[in-house]
C-alpha cells in the first residue's frame, strides 16, 4: 500500500491488476434493469459513488494562457462567453470541495497527464506535474500518446520514482517517488514478451463496494509520437483490449467497470455545458469514441475518454441497445467531470437506468474559488527553480498570435513558426531549406499578448515559447520530388487523416487551394500548389524543412518518409527563439500574420 493510500485510510485500497476509472454520465447502470427491484430492497440496497474524472492536463499547473486557458459557456439566453479556467490551485480546491459530504467517491482521469507540458514542469521531466497529481489524490489514469514522448524507461520511472538517470534529481535532499496512483496500459506490450508494460486494469475499493478500471491508450499512438518513444511496444485495438479484460475482471467477481480510453470524439457544440443528447443518445457526439462505445461490451458501465481536448457529457448506446455514459473533461485542467453511479450491492453491479438524480456533468474549474495552498506552495518551489530560464525575453508581439486557439486550418502561429523554421535551415550549410512544413498537433498553445507573470504585455518569455513548441524536435531538412510534396499535402485529407483533415502549417512562399467541397485527396487542388508563384514541378527536387516527427512519417504522413540527403539541424524551439528575436523588438513588436497562405472552399 502506498503512502497516499496509506494516509486516506485502510478501508479504501486498491487491488493490483484492475483498471482505470472511466466516467458515467447521465444515465445509471448496467445491463441490468434492477432499478425497481432495489427500490423494494430498501434504502441500503444501493450507494452512489461519485465519480470525479479530466483528462490531458499535460502538465498546466499554472492557469494556462491566452485561449488554451478559457472554456465556451451557453449562457441561458442561448449566447456563448469564454469563461477563464484552470490551474492546478484552482482544480485541487474544486475537487476537494466536490468529495464534500460522498462517503465513496474516486478520481480517475483518461490519460496524457503529462508530455507536451509547459516550461516548468517539462523543464524537470514532468516531475511537478506528478507529484500534484499525487496531491490532488488521483486514484487512477490511463496511458495517452503523450506518455510515450520520453519513451517506455522514462514512463516506467514516472510510475515508480527514482531521479532522472541523466540529470539526476533536482533539489538536495529529495528523491522523485513517482505517482502513488496506477497507470493502466491494457492494450500496451512488450513486443518480446507480448505482456502489458505496466498494469492492465485495477480495483477500488471502499466499505464492500468494488468499481474496476481498464485503461487503455489510442491503438494509433505509434502514429502521433516518435519512433524512439514506442520503440519495442506494440498498440493493439482499444475495443478487443477493453472486452478482454472486462471478462477477465468479472470472472474475478468485479461487476462494476469503467474504462478510461485515451481516444476521443467531436461534440456537436465548442460549449462545455451544451446537451450532448439533444436529438437522443449519441446525437450530439462523432469521432473515434463512438465506434469504440458502440463496441465495448456492456459489461463496461462509463467511459472516460480523452485526447480529443473536447468537452461532452453524452449517452451513447451499448451494442445491447442500452445507452451508457461517455464522459470528456477537456484539457489542461479547465474541467472536471462529475459523475453518479449507482452501486447494487446485491449484484455488485452499476445500475444503469435512467433514474432521476443520476447523472454526469461537466464543471469548470474557475478562478474565483480559493487557491489550494499546497499547490501554491508546490508550484513556487518548482517555478524558483525554472524562473532563471523561463523568465528571460525571446521576442515581443502586438497582440495574441493565436496557434491552438486558431478557428481556421491555417493559424497566425503556424505562419510564425514555419517561416522561423524556413529562416533557419535557408543557409546553404544548414540545410537549403526552400520550404517548411510543421504538424498542427505539435502547436501546444497560443502567443499572448497580455502578460503570464511579472514580464509585462507583449513580452515573450522563454518559458511561453517552450509552452507553444515544447517537444524540443531537432529540424530536418530532405529532398522531396514535387511529386512527393503534393502526395504529402494530400495525405492532409485522405487515408488516416480523411475523416479529421491534420492540415499542415506552411512557410512563406508556398501557397495552395483546398477544396473542402470535394472528397478525399482530391480537396487538395494540385494546380494551385504553388512556391514563390511558380507551380510545383513534379519531376523536380525541392529541399524541405520538416520536424523530425514529421520526417518520420508521423500523424499519417508516410510520404515524407521517402525524403532523401536528410541533414539534422537545430531544435524546433531555438528556430523559433532565434526567429522572434531577429523579428521583433520592444519597439517593433511582431504583428500577427494574416494566415492566407492557403485558400479555403468550402
Amino acid at each position: 500500500m502506498s503512502a497516499r493510500l496509506g494516509r486516506r485510510g485502510a478501508a479504501r485500497r486498491w487491488a493490483t491488476g484492475v483498471a482505470v476509472l472511466a466516467a458515467a454520465a447521465g444515465v445509471l447502470s448496467a445491463a441490468n434493469p434492477a432499478g425497481a427491484d432495489a427500490q423494494r430492497h430498501g434504502p441500503d440496497r444501493t450507494v452512489d459513488v461519485q465519480l470525479l474524472s479530466f483528462n490531458d492536463l499535460h502538465g498546466n499547473l499554472e492557469p494556462p494562457q491566452g485561449s488554451s486557458g478559457t472554456v465556451t459557456e451557453t449562457q441561458p439566453d442561448g449566447t456563448t462567453k469564454a469563461v477563464p479556467a484552470g490551474g492546478a490551485e484552482y482544480l485541487a480546491t474544486a475537487l476537494r470541495q466536490a468529495r464534500k459530504g460522498h462517503a465513496y467517491s474516486v478520481t480517475a482521469a483518461a490519460g496524457d497527464m503529462i508530455g507536451a507540458s509547459p516550461l516548468m514542469s517539462g523543464l524537470f521531466h514532468d516531475e511537478p506535474t506528478i507529484e500534484a497529481l499525487n496531491k490532488l489524490d488521483l486514484d487512477v489514469t490511463s496511458v495517452g500518446n503523450h506518455e510515450f514522448d520520453e519513451g517506455r524507461a522514462e514512463l516506467t520511472r514516472v510510475q515508480n520514482g527514482g531521479c532522472h538517470p541523466k540529470e539526476g534529481c533536482y533539489e538536495k535532499g529529495r528523491t522523485f517517488r513517482g505517482a502513488d496512483f496506477p497507470y493502466l496500459a491494457a492494450n500496451v506490450t512488450d513486443e518480446k514478451t507480448g505482456k502489458p508494460i505496466l498494469q492492465p486494469y485495477t480495483v477500488w475499493r471502499h466499505k464492500g463496494v468494488k468499481v474496476g478500471f481498464i485503461g487503455v491508450t489510442l491503438e494509433g499512438t505509434p502514429d502521433v509520437v516518435t519512433a524512439e518513444g514506442v520503440k519495442g511496444l506494440k498498440f493493439h485495438d482499444e475495443v478487443e483490449t477493453i472486452n478482454k479484460y472486462a471478462k477477465e475482471l468479472q470472472r474475478k467477481g468485479v461487476k462494476s467497470i469503467v474504462a478510461l480510453i485515451h481516444e476521443g470524439g467531436l461534440p456537436a457544440s465548442a460549449a462545455y455545458n451544451d446537451d450532448c443528447d439533444n436529438g437522443g443518445a449519441g446525437k450530439g457526439i462523432s469521432g473515434p469514441i463512438v465506434d469504440i462505445a458502440e463496441h465495448v461490451t456492456p459489461k463496461v458501465d462509463a467511459l472516460v475518454t480523452g485526447h480529443t481536448h473536447q468537452a461532452y457529457a453524452c449517452t451513447i448506446p451499448d451494442p445491447s441497445g442500452t445507452p451508457r455514459t461517455v464522459t470528456s473533461a477537456a484539457s489542461f485542467g479547465r474541467l472536471y467531470t462529475d459523475t453518479t453511479l449507482t452501486y447494487d450491492r446485491r449484484t455488485n453491479d452499476i445500475v444503469r437506468t435512467t433514474v432521476k438524480g443520476a447523472h454526469a456533468a461537466n464543471h469548470v474549474v474557475d478562478r474565483d474559488r480559493p487557491k489550494a495552498a499546497d499547490m501554491t506552495s508546490l508550484i513556487g518551489r518548482w517555478n524558483k527553480l525554472a524562473t532563471p530560464v523561463a523568465s528571460k525575453p525571446v521576442g515581443y508581439v502586438s497582440g495574441d498570435i493565436n496557434g491552438r486557439g486558431a478557428s481556421t486550418y491555417e493559424s497566425p502561429l503556424g505562419d510564425v513558426i514555419t517561416d522561423s523554421q524556413l529562416e533557419a535551415l535557408a543557409p546553404d550549410g544548414k540545410g537549403g531549406a526552400q520550404i517548411a512544413l510543421m504538424n498542427p498537433g505539435g502547436i501546444r498553445s497560443d502567443l499572448a499578448y497580455k502578460a503570464s507573470g511579472g514580464e509585462g504585455d507583449g513580452v515573450v518569455t522563454y518559458g511561453e515559447a517552450f509552452t507553444v513548441q515544447p517537444f524540443t524536435n531537432m529540424m530536418n531538412v530532405v529532398d522531396l520530388t514535387g511529386a512527393q510534396l503534393i502526395t504529402a499535402l494530400q495525405q492532409q485529407v485522405s487515408g488516416s487523416n480523411e475523416a479529421s483533415p491534420r492540415i499542415l502549417q506552411v512557410s512563406r512562399g508556398l501557397t495552395y487551394t483546398l477544396d473542402l467541397t470535394k472528397s478525399g485527396k482530391d480537396r487538395v487542388i494540385t494546380g494551385t500548389v504553388k512556391l514563390n508563384g511558380e507551380p510545383i514541378d513534379p519531376a523536380k527536387t525541392y529541399r524541405v524543412a520538416m520536424n523530425e516527427f514529421l520526417a518520420g512519417g508521423g500523424d499519417g504522413f508516410s510520404a515524407f518518409k521517402d525524403g532523401k540527403n536528410k541533414l539534422v539541424g537545430a531544435s524546433d524551439l531555438e528556430a523559433l527563439t532565434a526567429y522572434l528575436g531577429a523579428h521583433s523588438s520592444a519597439s517593433a513588436p511582431l504583428d500577427p500574420p494574416k494566415a492566407d497562405r492557403i485558400t479555403i472552399v468550402k
